[in-house]
């Protein structure tokens, strides 16, 4: 019990002590994103972002407060690289342009065919084990779960 009591107060701990990337940090950043929140992301404003965006992009979960962190992401950038300072990350990641719904293209291709790898290995297990086998249903059953 006290090693379980001690690992919580390690883990509450550090959880107190991290913290986000550069660019989240940054007060431009934080104040651009809910400067544009209040004048895009409700009531009239929100009607018109709506209006104004790509299927695709709706489809695709894009939020207007989701447009206001990528819109602001690189305001900040412009600044850290007006003023000679490197280009900051922001929540965790290196800024990317978007390309149609994608911000990270080239991670997005990697993941398709990670996954279309798994598919293919899946189809040649299920090919050349019995379903009889014991760890069948658990492997077939690992295979479609995503993120592994």
């Amino acid at each position: 019990m006290a090693g379980r009591t001690a690992g919580l107060v390690l883990l509450a701990g550090a959880a107190a002590l991290a913290s986000g990337s550069q660019g989240d940090r940054e007060p431009v950043y934080r104040d651009c994103v809910l400067q544009c929140e209040e004048r895009n992301c409700s009531g009239g404003a929100l009607k018109h972002f709506r209006s104004r965006q790509p299927i695709y992009m709706s489809l695709a979960g894009w939020t207007c407060r989701d447009d206001c962190k990528y819109e602001c992401m690189w305001v900040t950038v412009g600044l850290y690289l007006q003023e000679g300072h490197k280009v900051p990350q922001f929540h965790g990641k290196w800024p990317f342009s978007r390309f149609l719904f994608f911000q990270e293209p080239a991670s997005a291709v990697a993941s398709f065919l990670n996954g279309l790898a798994s598919l293919v290995m899946l189809c040649r297990y299920r090919t050349s084990v019995p379903a009889s086998s014991p760890m069948y249903p658990t492997c077939v059953a690992f295979a479609w779960l995503p993120g592994r």
